[in-house]
């Protein structure tokens, strides 16, 4: 309406490729998988007509968008919101929260880029194409395991630290249920709420124990107890197996060729992949598809080439 109130036209409407991903992606795994980005990129758009004076009216729309996608990312309702849900949501946290997405792509990325270096050092070190096929896929499972138990240690360690600080809160209230009753009273007047209402309400939470245990950790702590941050095994699991994605695609053709060729092929698969995970990247930073690829493709073939230098160097020095 404001362009035409102006005399511009409008071009035709086309859903983008980018967008067509995400419906996939969302129907294939749920809206939680794709909501991180979805917020993440009406963030990076919020204050876009900040500097049109022309379109003051639509900033604080803009801004609103933001700020209530990001309070359906961080609630647990994420089916069937209505009005009243939604005015409740200010304050609530999850303590899983995270971008999937993101962390998929950047796990393979990851396994990419530090195996297609390690290939091209020791290719550059001019070693034989069965030398350079062993040293792959020990770089692939050794970066792999790094990945995954790392992963493993970090979230157990996460679920560790929720369940003693919810077992600290238990034995609160088992042992001090006024100090709750206050503490929870508290918390919702720091919502909004009047003492008046919030006083009968938290005596009632707190009768019984399991649905205070719950409140508290959700409200209090932060902590959602029916997730503790996952399943340290699963997320092990995935680290390893997406850090693998990217890590066998310079090794693949060592398996088939020799010499040269392989090296050249090894070069030609990586920067696919290097553009294709450039492009996903795109998915939850709405950059133009092509400059996020290329980019990506500059920063890991200037590796590349570093350390296949390094690695002529050091052969000619073992020479």
């Amino acid at each position: 309406t404001l362009l035409l109130e102006k005399g511009a036209s409008i071009p035709p409407f086309h859903v983008s490729l980018r967008t067509k991903t995400l419906i996939w992606l969302m129907e294939k795994f749920g809206p939680d998988f794709v909501l991180p980005s979805m917020v993440s990129s009406e963030d990076s758009a919020a204050n876009d007509y900040a500097n049109q004076p022309e379109a003051s009216s639509m900033v604080s729309s803009e801004r609103a968008h933001a700020i209530l996608l990001g309070q359906i990312n961080n609630s647990d309702q994420l089916s069937g919101l209505d009005g009243p849900t939604l005015a409740k949501m200010e304050g609530r946290h999850r303590s899983a929260g995270g971008n999937t997405l993101r962390a998929a792509v950047l796990g393979a990325s990851d396994g990419l880029v530090s195996n297609f270096n390690l290939v091209m050092g020791v290719a550059g070190a001019a070693v034989s194409s069965s030398n350079i096929l062993l040293t792959g896929i020990a770089g692939l499972l050794a970066g792999g395991i790094s990945m995954a138990l790392g992963e493993w240690i970090s979230v157990q360690s996460s679920r560790e630290l929720y369940e003693r600080q919810i077992g600290i809160e238990k034995e609160e209230i088992e042992t001090n249920p006024e100090e709750e009753i206050e503490e929870l009273i508290l918390i919702y007047q720091a919502k909004g709420i009047s003492e008046e209402v919030a006083r009968p309400l938290a005596i009632k939470l707190l009768q019984n124990p399991d649905t205070a245990l719950d409140t508290l950790a959700r409200d209090e702590l932060g902590i959602d107890p029916d997730d503790l941050g996952g399943s340290a095994f699963v997320a092990a699991f995935t680290s390893f197996l997406l850090f693998s994605v990217g890590a066998i695609i310079p090794v693949i053709p060592f398996f088939i060729l020799t010499a040269q060729t392989a090296v050249y092929t090894s070069i030609a698969f990586s920067t696919v992949g290097l553009f294709l995970v450039g492009a996903i990247t795109t998915l939850f930073t709405g950059r133009n598809i092509f400059y996020s690829g290329l980019r990506q493709i500059l920063f890991g073939l200037l590796a590349a080439a570093a350390t296949y230098f390094i690695g002529s160097l050091i052969g000619v020095s073992l020479s």
